[in-house]
């Protein structure tokens, strides 16, 4: 799998240093590379508890990214996936550490224990005060007799660092990490597991399923099961949290294990905040990548009690921008439309034949949107089927809200139902499509001339004609033959359609933006949608 690096072997340091560049003034890092690599506050002065934490990097922001006020004071990095040397430890603990003191936090890992363990030994030989706390806040694997140090380890991080910044002695900043360590709960899921810079991508994950409590390093998880959706992965992850937790309000910390997307990290954090558990969660840190494996497509939901010892903590300002901050949660802030924006719709009435008519065409066009969307991403992004069935199946649900007995309401109504519900240019043009089919019937139309009124609408607000690669090309010669019969509109639709593979020139919609090799031979999928529809109606 091609990657954005130069050689593997450097992956870590050239990382380190494009993020030195591009950060605050106040980080920096120890001389040393490619064996020493550590990121310091530059602008500490050693009168505080420093907190220094570490691992293998391909975690990223952790560690590095919160180095800085509130947070931690330096962090260690390794290569991708391996524990720090002992010596790097040990400059970092060096580096920063005063007559205060200084606290290791450690993710419970064979390699991160050894490393940071002799670490501290050598560094309290030199006279320095060094405590060590080691996080297993993951729940994945119960039987396990180390669990191992996850995103749960933020918490630590963030408590301990406010702790810190008060001016708080090792002590005290050591129980409340224990406190902190005790109370944290995590499990993550994934879809498909990391790419390690210059190694092959095992598939580890069967299609179909996802991995309940994959490890960070792309360790095995509990199991592998079904996945269907967000909300049904939620289910699984909080069936396993609920039992670990205790009563009372919570925070929750979502995690990007860094390959989903925005927009599904809003989803997740969604189906969260509707779980079983959504009446303990007073507090959201995230939606965002903040303890990451790599590109690895999956989640963690870490959970912490909040006390009134640990919440002003918890909300303290914080210098790192990888910190996403935390927010109580709440409901949807809902505002009303604007005037003139509200719907109005019609009076709904009775007509049987019409009802099922509407309904079946919801149901051709649901009914393709897959093969609608293959077709799509050979022009475009891949979304016609899916924004034809999106606007096919709200349709369906407001069947016995329409003015079915009156062909112009009805016409106007499904016009502004498409406005409200279908997507993209399509929905625009659609809307516009029935709106002068609405009033070309209100002037005495009949059905056909009715909407060959809207599809004149349509070609003069969208600019296309025959011949330029669009529904139009299916849909003109269908109804200059619908007047014949449904048989006659069905052949001239499917003549129009397959007539756009051999347009490879297209002169509207997306496809004009795609070279002519890869439209050759493929059907334009709104022309295409167009003649399903026809076929599928005869049939």
């Amino acid at each position: 799998m091609a990657q954005f690096i130069n050689q593997k072997e450097s992956v870590v340091t050239d990382a380190i240093d494009g993020f030195l560049k591009g950060a605050s003034n106040n980080l920096a890092r120890l001389d040393g590379f490619p064996h020493i690599k550590v990121v310091v506050r530059s602008d500490w002065n050693k009168n505080q508890v420093a907190l220094v934490s570490g691992g293998g990097s391909g975690h990223e922001p952790a560690h590095a990214g919160f180095v800085g006020q509130g947070l931690l004071t330096a962090a260690v990095c390794g290569d991708v996936f391996a524990s720090p040397s002992v010596d790097a430890v040990l400059a970092g603990i060096l580096a920063v550490t005063g007559k205060a003191g200084c606290l290791l936090i450690v993710k419970n890992y064979t390699g991160d224990r050894l490393n940071f363990g002799l670490a501290a030994e050598r560094a309290r030989a030199f006279g320095l005060d060094v405590n060590m706390v080691v996080v297993d806040d993951d729940i994945a694997l119960p039987d396990l007799p180390q669990a191992r140090g996850v995103a749960g380890t933020l918490f630590v991080h963030k408590i301990c660092g406010a702790l810190a910044e008060q001016g708080k002695d090792l002590n005290t900043v050591t129980e409340a990490a224990k406190v902190a360590i005790a109370g944290a709960r995590s499990i993550g899921m994934s879809l498909d597991t990391c790419t390690v810079p210059g190694s092959p991508k095992e598939n580890q994950i069967e299609p179909g399923k996802a991995e309940l409590g994959l490890g960070i390093h792309g360790e095995s998880g509990v199991e592998q099961v079904p996945f269907d959706s967000a909300a049904g992965a939620i289910v699984r992850v909080v069936d396993k949290l609920q039992p670990t937790i205790t009563a009372g309000p919570h925070i929750a910390l979502v995690n990007n294990l860094g390959g989903a997307t925005p927009l599904e990290m809003s989803i997740i954090t969604n189906e969260l905040l509707q779980s079983s558990i959504a009446g303990q969660i007073k507090w959201l840190v995230g939606p965002a990548p903040m303890m990451t494996s790599l590109d690895m497509r999956g989640f963690s939901i870490s959970l912490l009690p909040v006390s009134a010892d640990n919440e002003a903590l918890l909300l303290a300002d914080v210098g790192p921008l990888a910190w996403p901050g935390v927010q109580e949660t709440h409901d949807v802030p809902v505002l009303p439309l604007p005037d003139g924006l509200s719907p109005i719709k019609a009076m709904p009435s009775q007509h049987p034949e019409r009802r099922e008519f509407i309904d079946q065409c919801c149901d051709i066009l649901i009914a393709t949107e897959k093969e609608l969307n293959a077709l799509d991403a050979r022009s475009g992004d891949g979304d016609t089927g899916s924004t034809l069935a999106t606007a096919a199946r709200s349709m369906k649900g407001v069947l016995d809200e329409l003015p079915l007995a009156d062909m112009t309401q009805l016409y106007r109504a499904i016009g502004a139902e498409l406005s409200q519900t279908m997507g993209g240019s399509s929905g625009v043009l659609l809307a516009i499509f029935f709106a002068a089919a609405g009033d070309a019937s209100a002037s005495g139309s009949d059905s056909v001339g009715a909407l060959s009124a809207g599809l004149d609408r349509i070609k003069q607000v969208g600019g296309a004609e025959l011949g330029d690669r669009t529904l139009i090309d299916a849909l003109d010669p269908a109804l200059e033959a619908l007047a014949q019969g449904m048989t006659g509109a069905r052949d001239a639709a499917r003549l129009g359609a397959d007539a756009t593979a051999d347009i490879v020139h297209a002169k509207a919609g997306r496809a004009t933006y795609v070279s002519a090799d890869k439209l050759k031979g493929y059907n334009d999928p709104g022309a295409e949608a167009v003649a399903r529809l026809f076929e599928e109606l005869c049939d």
